[in-house]
């Protein structure tokens, strides 16, 4: 169980601090079932209400420092992901967003970007569902190094760059 105050990467939503842990005062709801009431690090005005007990979400720990300068270290070993389907393309692509494993969304930046690179060195146009789950499989995994290494998502980026080989995009 994870305690208030605690930050944690929950599924698609990334990175969310933990707010509150109890019943919700919601008509409706189970009074001696419990909640986690969390506040998503980069979405505005927001909250997520869940039960303690879900297991149908990815929820887990950010890493610690540590553990984020010694993967953002490994990030080059990582494997492109291999998706032999293109009629499955987007499937995969969402799979590997919500496993919420760094390694396989770094895997999947890596993935993207090469093909974003070859189909534009073909002439041909960047596919929608391309942009969109490097875009977000961006955005969660630099949330996550940014908390964990106490900078913005901007810096994370730059960070990695220059401590990575790994050709990642932009």
């Amino acid at each position: 169980m994870f305690s208030v105050g605690d930050f944690i990467v929950y599924g698609a939503n990334g990175v969310c601090k933990i707010t509150n842990i109890g019943p919700m005062a919601v008509p409706g709801t189970l009074k001696k079932k419990m909640y986690y009431t969390m506040t998503p690090c980069y979405i505005r005005d927001s909250s997520i209400f869940t039960p303690v007990d879900n297991e149908r979400v990815v929820m887990r720990k950010v890493m610690t420092r540590d553990e984020a300068v010694q993967f953002i270290d490994e990030m080059d070993d990582i494997e492109h992901l291999e998706i032999v389907d293109d009629k499955k393309r987007e499937l995969e692509y969402k799979q590997a967003v919500l496993s919420c494993d760094p390694a396989t969304i770094v895997g999947l930046i890596k993935t993207i970007s090469k093909r974003m690179s070859d189909r534009t060195a073909e002439g041909k146009k960047l596919t929608s569902s391309d942009m969109k789950y490097i875009h977000v499989a961006e955005d969660n995994l630099f949330g996550e190094l940014a908390v964990s290494l106490d900078m913005t998502k901007e810096n994370v980026k730059d960070y990695v760059k220059d401590h990575t080989n790994a050709s990642m995009s932009n």
